[in-house]
């Protein structure tokens, strides 16, 4: 085997293993430079458009809400006694935060059985999924992004139980995940085509 054929094979695997981001884009309030930025999210972010019909604003004011775009973003650990760690305060996991249970769920129902919460497509997939779960079951537009993330947050039974509304935080940081959205949408309204 030729020397250059291996450093192509070489090169070949070394990028095959690449693809993820570990750190999240600058300017997370431009969503022309979010996507310039990272091509992946773009092409994720319109294939659930097309599959779920989820505008991509809606879709990336979610993502910064839940993870800041970190791909391995964690909830904190709690604390006994204010100094040891006791484990994490959930299992929301990667870009959508997404719990294990729901996760699991998702996979089985889409027949994702190797999507992973920190890949970009597979969480922009899952948002999909529970927003157009959300409509379902409770009637809420895909674009309406303030009472899709109260329902994301407080899951399909407690937002049609109202819990949300005895929660005054969720409710204001659901306000600013629909301004983010509206924000995002202006913005990519005027970058280059999607």
């Amino acid at each position: 085997m030729s020397r250059h054929f291996r450093a192509l094979t070489l090169l070949l695997l070394l990028a095959a293993c690449g693809g993820g981001y570990d750190s999240a884009p600058r300017n997370l309030n431009d969503a022309c430079s979010i996507l310039r930025q990272r091509p992946t999210y773009e092409r994720a972010f319109k294939a659930t458009q097309r599959k779920w019909g989820v505008p991509i604003n809606v879709q990336m004011a979610f993502i910064y809400q839940e993870s800041k775009f970190k791909s391995d973003a964690r909830t904190p650990y709690k604390y006994v006694l204010g100094v040891l760690p006791m484990g994490r305060q959930s299992s929301a996991y990667g870009y959508a935060q997404a719990l294990d249970a729901t996760w699991k769920q998702y996979q089985k129902e889409t027949r994702s059985r190797s999507a992973k919460r920190n890949n970009i497509r597979d969480a922009s997939d899952f948002i999909g999924w529970y927003m157009t779960e959300t409509r379902n079951r409770n009637g809420i537009s895909l674009t309406n992004a303030r009472h899709q993330y109260l329902a994301y947050h407080e899951g399909h039974t407690g937002y049609s139980r109202g819990t949300w509304r005895r929660k005054s935080w969720l409710v204001r940081v659901s306000q600013e995940v629909e301004n983010r959205s509206q924000m995002y949408r202006a913005q990519l309204r005027n970058c280059r085509k999607l």
